[in-house]
This record gives C-alpha cells, structure tokens and sequence, in this order.
C-alpha cells in the first residue's frame, strides 16, 4: 500500500510556528539588551529586569542572556553587579512561576519586578551606607520597575494577529505605546554630535500618526514617548510636556496637510527648546523636530496610502462589549430563532399531513396553505430582524454629544421628544432622528430645521416624518450628493380609479425609491392589489427594511387577503442619492430604461409577481447613473404598445422636463393602442440632477 502523504498545509504551519518562536526568543534577548543599555535621572535602570520577570516560560532565558549582557557591559562598578543580581532573582522567579503556575496575571511579575529591583538596591545601600534619600531612591526604582513589568507584561499578552488600530482596546494600545516608548529610551543614549536618532525617529513616528492616523492616537503617542525620553535625565525632563503640547497643536493644523502638521510641531518645539534654555541640548532638540518633520514632508504618496491603511485596518470592528455589538449580535440569534419557528411550523404540518394520510382523512388544502403562508411569515419576520442587524452594524457611533445639544435646542422651543438619536454610519454621514409625539407642532419650522443643520454641523435635508399611529419620527439625512426631479402619468382604462399604484419613498438613509404596482385586471379590484402592494412595500422600504424581507410580507398579505385569486406586480428602482447607484426590483414588472445622453438602456427581468406563489423573490440589476441621467419605470399597459417607437420615442426627446416625458409617453402609448386593448398605464420617470 501506498503510505498517506502528509499534508502540505501542516508543514507550512509548522514552519511558520518555528519561525514565529524563533522571532519571539531573538525580540526577547534584543529587548533585554537594550532595555539593559537604557538608564532614567538618577542612573537607574529597572526594565531589562522587569521584563526578564514577565517574559514566558520559551522567552525568559533568552531575555535574561540579554539583560545579563547589556548590564556587564555598559554596567559599572557595583551597578553593574547589583543589576546582574537582580537578573537572576527575576529569571529564578519567572522559572518558578512557569513552573507551578501555567496560567498567571500581571499580579506576580510585577511583585517580582519590584522585590529583584527594591531587594538588590536596598542590599547595596545598606553595605556602602546610604542615607534615606538614597533608599527614597531605589523604593521610587521598584515602583517604576512595577510599573514597567504591568506595561510589558500586558504589550506581551496582546494577541498581535488580530490587533487592529481601530478596534484596539484603549489599555492594550497605550500598553504597546509605552513598551515601545521605552525602547526608544534606551537607544536614545546613542548620539551623533548631540542628536539622537531614536528622538528623531520618536518625533517621526508622532508626526505620521497624526496625519495619517487619528488627532487621538497621535496625542497619545506622543504623550507617551514624551514621558519614556524625558524621563532619560533631568535636561530632557521637559519633554514630558513638550512632545504633547506640540502633537495637540500639530492635530489643530492637520487641515493644511503635512506641512501644517509638521510646521505647527516643529514651531512648538522651538519654543520649548528655547524656553528650557539647556544651550546645545535645546539647539539639538529643535534640529531633530525639524529633521523629522522634513522627513514627513518628503514621504511618498504611497507610503502615506500605506500609513493611512494601517490606521484604518478594524475601523470597520465594533469594539469588544459595546452596546452596538451587543445588540447586533441579539438580532441575528432572533433572527436565528424565529427561522428556526418557521422550519418547526412546516415540520408539524408536514407530519399532521402523514397522520391524517394514515387516518384516510382527505387532505385540506385550505388549511395546508394557510400552515405555509405562516411558516412563510416567520420567515418574514427572520430576515426582517437581520435587515435591523444589518442597519445596526453599519452605524459606526452614536452621537450623544450632538443628542444633547439637540435635546436642548429643541427645549428651548418647546419641544420635548421621547428620544433623539444622531447615528454616524461607516461612510461618515450622518442620520438625525427625532421620535416625539404626533402631532409635534415646531418640528416643521424651516428656521427650525436650520437650526438643527447648524448644531449639528452638516448640511441636511429637510426633515421627513413617518407616522406610526399617535407617535412620529422625525428623520433628517446628510444632503447627498444628487436628487431625483421625478415625474409621473398615469392613465385609468375602466372608471375613475386606475389599477397602477404609483408610490415614491424614501428610507430615511439617502435612498430615494421609485414604485409602480400594477394589480391584476383592471378597475377597483385591480386598484386595490395594486393599491396594497405599493402601500405595504413602501412603507416596509421607508421604515429600513430591505426589499428582499418587505417582498415576503407582501407576497404573504395578498395570498391570504380572500379566497379569489389576487396578485400584483412591483417594479422599483432604489437610487442611492450618495453615489448614484440604482437598483432595479422587478417581481412581475415589465422592462424599464436608463436614457444616458440619447442612449437606451433596457432592464428586462424575469419574474413572477406576489400573491401567486409562495417563496417568489426580486430578480435585481444594478447600474450607475451620472448627472443626468434619467430611469423610465412603466407599467405593462404602456410596453405593450409599440415598443420600438417607443424606445426611439425615448432616444429623440430632447426637453429636460421630466414630467413633460411622462406626458409624451403616456400619449404615445395611447395612441399606439386601440381603445378596446388599453390597460392601465403608468409611467415614472426620474432624473439624477446635482443637489
């Protein structure tokens, strides 16, 4: 027999664990040297030993090896023999600890960084004969070896592969920050001349994150830097101010791009250089902010796409534990569940149908379709609360801030809404929406509204209101980038009411949707499917449902509104107003056009209409549309006539009055049309104009 050949794919993943241990032991012995080689006012130097206390159990000797090393060779007199003390204590301990303790917290090595540091110095004094500000000292040298081995330990536990800028936790973050800031500490001995490149390359890192980061982050870092290289002796203790200070003023000026931010920086630390008065420290000082912020300036662009890439990267991660999670996660498992209600319902009709076969009892098909059109509602219900999912994971925050201020406004004029909420979604445009009770006499002030515009800070649309019995919600959107001029015919073939329903929506997110639902026949009876067609989806459509869960009401409402046969086509056309883009929804519906500059596009999809069938679904296309461009909804009435006259028809008009092609075409379509044929006719046409 031919042996099994191993899988490739654990090989590789062998391989890339061994490559992974093998950069983790190097990072650990080159973290223990240099930290070794770094020393804060006063001489002392605790970190290599606190991070020989946190290291784990495949690290700790090579951090150990590291800081051994650095301590006897930049080490001196009985510096050097106290701190290669220390060395073992925290290695003898860290050893213990992996030893009996498999799983521990930040508790035990940072008591062990503390008692090598404390027990070692407090020895040494003690024979040479200190005096109490010489044990004030190493006391204040344990607690910042503490303080190092919580720091380290916590930058160590961080899970690297899944760490993202944006989504971060805060601790971890500033964690890593300072772990790195004190790196950056040790190397800042090295200098050319009285520069050091490490602060160089500190003021370089503050910069770039800046502006390509975030005003938060970038304040962070440099506040933690500042402490790490000021903390390096007394003459650069007044970088513990500088470097935050200037980053602060950086981040006002990021609107002039890199030269603002690096300009605004470099200013700041002149001053600072200049006020500390150290002579050539301070000339140093400011050569470096200067040197650093013509690096930014010299950046490649794609470096900077790089940089802005890296910032971003979990922008789009909920926080762990945040309410938006949370409920997010709480919809899709009642989502889950009520799917799972619905496959139960279809099981017990499918076993009360075998008991009955078993019985001899005839089946009732009645009673069988009625089971299916519930099973068919819990479905509904199902991909109705995923759509609720769906809207909330795209909220990227709530706006309390704004919420407040809008509350107060508001009261000053009277009005006390139940609830305000301003959400932000992930492009950043932002959503108001007011829920008060009905009527809320004011909301519907311009001088009002314009107001809201102004606390707010965005340009928004007038507000639209959606009643919902005795309570309404106020909506205002960010203005988007077009509108619709929309214009509409209609023509009524026996009586007064015609059998189209012609509805225009809006979801209250930047989407404005175009509806023509034709009922079956002609008349009051068709008038009325139509009727309830359009007005069910455009409602479901403008309270955030999407057309796939509103199509499933609506199929389910006419198949058990009577006993007779009942049915509606629904054409919709969905225009984002944000980017153009327009979504065709047809269940039924005949064909629809895109006129772009005397060019026809024809949309024609295959479908059944609602109330026929169970589990019928949209056939969807998309397309761009561009300033003016125009979408030609019709109803069967009119695509029946003359449809190449009516396709050049379209070609060749050339008024920019969108009702006026309405009228045009619903004229054509009755001249081409005898009048014993003539059913009802709709037309909508709509036209992307800039806003």
């Amino acid at each position: 027999m031919k042996l099994l050949e191993k899988p490739k794919f654990t090989t590789a993943h062998s391989r890339a664990g061994t490559k992974r241990a093998l950069l983790g032991c190097a990072g650990h012995l080159l973290g223990g040297f240099v930290l070794s080689v770094g020393a804060v006012a006063g001489g002392c130097s605790p970190f290599a030993v606190a991070l020989v206390a946190v290291s784990g159990r495949r690290d700790f000797l090579f951090s150990a090896l590291g800081a051994g090393l650095g301590y006897m060779i930049f080490g001196t007199g009985t510096a050097r023999v106290r701190y290669f003390a220390a060395v073992l204590i925290a290695l003898v301990g860290a050893l213990a600890m992996a030893a009996f303790l498999p799983r521990r917290d930040a508790r035990l090595p940072m008591a062990l960084s503390c008692l090598a540091v404390g027990m070692t110095g407090a020895v040494l004094q003690l024979r040479l004969g200190g005096g109490a500000a010489d044990y004030a000292l190493v006391l204040g040298e344990s607690i910042l070896a503490g303080g190092g081995g919580y720091f380290f330990f916590r930058a160590e536990h961080c899970n690297y592969r899944r760490l993202r800028c944006k989504a971060a936790p805060t601790g971890d973050l500033v964690c890593v920050l300072i772990s790195g800031s004190l790196l950056l500490m040790s190397l800042s001995r090295l200098t050319i001349f009285g520069i050091a490149p490490a602060r160089i390359a500190a003021v370089l890192l503050i910069l770039i994150t800046l502006r390509f980061g975030s005003s938060r982050l970038g304040v962070t870092l440099a506040l933690c830097l500042g402490f790490a290289l000021g903390l390096a002796g007394q003459d650069t203790m007044f970088l513990l101010g500088a470097y935050g200070f200037s980053a602060l003023l950086a981040a006002l000026f990021d609107r002039f791009a890199s030269l603002g931010c690096a300009g605004a920086f470099v200013l700041s630390m002149g001053f600072f250089s200049v006020a500390a008065n150290l002579g050539h420290l301070s000339v140093c000082t400011f050569v470096e902010s200067a040197v650093a912020g013509v690096l930014l300036l010299l950046l490649p662009a794609a470096w900077g796409d790089r940089c802005t890439a890296f910032f971003e990267n979990g922008a789009d991660i909920a926080p762990e534990g945040s309410l938006r999670q949370s409920l997010v996660l709480r919809l899709r498992f009642a989502a889950s569940a009520m799917a799972s209600v619905s496959d139960n319902v279809r099981e017990v009709r499918e076993k009360i149908d075998r008991i009955n076969g078993k019985r001899g009892l005839p089946p009732d098909p009645e009673k069988s379709d009625m089971r299916m059109v519930a099973a068919d509602q819990f479905y509904s219900i199902s991909d109705m609360l995923s759509d609720l999912a769906f809207e909330f994971d795209q909220a990227e925050c709530f706006d309390a801030k704004t919420a407040g201020k809008l509350r107060r406004l508001l009261g000053e004029s009277e009005i006390y809404p139940k609830n305000i909420s301003v959400i932000l979604d992930k492009f950043d445009r932002m959503r108001v929406e007011i829920a008060c009770d009905d009527p809320a006499p004011g909301l519907s002030s311009p001088v009002l509204q314009a107001r809201i515009s102004k606390t707010c800070g965005r340009s928004l649309e007038a507000g639209q209101v959606t009643r919902y019995g005795s309570e309404s919600l106020l909506t205002f959107n960010e203005k988007p980038l077009y509108c619709l001029a929309v214009g509409y015919a209609q023509y009524a073939a026996e009586g007064r009411l015609c059998g189209d329903t012609v509805k225009v929506a809006r979801d209250g997110r930047g989407h404005q949707i175009l509806i023509i639902s034709d009922g079956m026949g002609r008349g009051s009876r068709a008038a009325l499917d139509g009727a309830m067609g359009a007005g069910l989806l455009s409602r479901l459509l403008s309270a955030g449902f999407g057309f796939d869960a509103a199509l499933k009401v609506v199929n389910s409402a006419l198949l058990v509104k009577s006993n007779e046969e009942s049915l509606a086509t629904l054409d919709c056309a969905c225009v984002d107003l944000f980017t153009g883009r327009c979504a065709f929804y047809k269940a039924g519906a005949p064909r629809s056009y895109v006129l772009r500059h005397g060019r026809l596009t024809r949309c024609e999809l295959a479908s059944m209409p609602a109330g026929i069938l169970r589990g019928i679904t949209f056939a969807k296309r998309t397309a761009v549309l561009g300033a003016g461009d125009t979408v030609v909804l019709l109803s069967d009435g009119i695509t029946d006539a003359d449809a190449v006259g009516l396709e050049a028809l379209l070609c060749r008009f050339q008024s920019q009055d969108q009702q006026e092609l309405a009228d045009t075409v619903l004229a054509y379509a009755k001249a081409h049309t005898p009048a014993d044929r003539r059913d009802d006719m709709s037309v909508i046409v709509a036209r992307l104009l800039p806003n």
